[in-house]
């Protein structure tokens, strides 16, 4: 297990987790009426939230490859199912859409890697599947900060209707 890896990794996701909150608070006037950017903050927050966990779910016993397999299966498939709902519930940005479907792809292949570690084993023996892993984890912190950089940014129109 990359054991060192996840010990920095969930720090790094659980910090701009709470960055994020801080960001939430000073946008919580405009976004509390648009049920549109609580649904895309919450997404947010997941983006930052999930990695944290199935790090800190990875330090539980690095040694236990089951764990390993059921943690981060259980959870890539939620965030799969859950940023797709809450994609198709959103008003769709060019931004967003790029950046959930990215998201739910990262997810989607860190739940076939969980459960099917052959894929990886077996197409290259330099990168296992545990090591590819924490690549898209760190991919799915990096989609998540761009994803919150265009929601920090984004204007909520005045004539928003809460759904």
């Amino acid at each position: 297990m990359l054991r060192d890896f996840y010990l920095a990794l969930a720090p790094v996701s659980f910090t701009l987790l709470g960055l994020w909150v801080v960001v939430v608070q000073t946008r919580h006037s405009e976004w509390r009426a648009s049920a549109d950017h609580r649904r895309r903050g919450y997404a947010v927050w997941l983006q930052f939230a999930l990695p944290g966990l199935m790090s800190l779910l990875s330090l539980v016993d690095p040694n236990s490859q089951a764990l390993w397999r059921l943690s981060f299966g259980v959870v890539a498939l939620a965030g799969v199912l859950i940023l797709t709902v809450l994609q198709v519930a959103s008003k769709r940005t060019v931004y967003g859409t790029v950046g959930y479907a990215a998201a739910a792809a990262l997810y989607a292949l860190v739940a076939l890697i969980a459960i099917a570690p052959g894929v990886v084993n077996s197409f290259d023996s330099s990168i296992n599947a545990v090591r590819a892993e924490a690549i898209l984890l760190a991919l799915l912190i990096f989609v998540g900060v761009n994803i919150a950089w265009f929601l920090l940014f984004e204007d909520v129109p005045a004539d928003h209707e809460d759904r």
